[in-house]
């Protein structure tokens, strides 16, 4: 299955009604990797996991990025996917289609065990996005009892691994 946009997009309309929360000891962070097109839907996805215990990080949130990307944009990508306890790939046709999403996924998983890379699928009115090498992370998805759920890559049904 997949994670519906317009859910996403919901989610994202009361991110703009709830005051952000200030990364407490222990919480468990997130790099995610998105296409900048996807705005509406990072932010929905951001209030999905805040409201399950992650800080997730957004590149375009972020002041001390350069405007343009550059070099210096690839360096602070690298330090923060590195220091983040998880890497999330965000799979839209923008993401699927982007310059930069593949070489961060690349990067993920040249340095960061696969057990803390996930995909999160999506679904427009069309299709479901992610592509056959994504079936090699775990994913995150809706858990048959509602939330959201790890579910472990080795499986096509999708063994829950843990609800997040």
């Amino acid at each position: 299955m997949a994670i519906n946009q317009d859910d996403l997009r919901n989610a994202a309309r009361r991110s703009n009604q709830q005051a952000f929360i200030t990364k407490r000891a222990n919480q468990r962070t997130a790099f995610l990797c998105h296409s900048h097109l996807d705005r509406e839907l990072a932010l929905g996805l951001q209030t999905l996991l805040r409201e399950h215990g992650f800080d997730l990080y957004i590149d375009w949130q972020d002041m001390t990025m350069p405007k343009i990307p550059n070099a210096e944009t690839a360096t602070k990508l690298r330090n923060r996917i590195a220091m983040s306890d998880w890497f999330l790939f965000l799979a839209t046709s923008n993401s699927m289609t982007s310059k930069w999403c593949p070489w961060e996924l690349g990067y993920a998983d040249g340095n960061k065990s696969n057990t803390n890379i996930a995909v999160i699928p999506t679904r427009d009115q069309q299709s479901t996005h992610g592509s056959e090498y994504m079936q090699v992370y775990r994913h995150i998805d809706i858990a048959s009892g509602g939330g959201l759920g790890m579910f472990d890559a080795a499986s096509s049904r999708g063994v829950l691994l843990k609800s997040l």
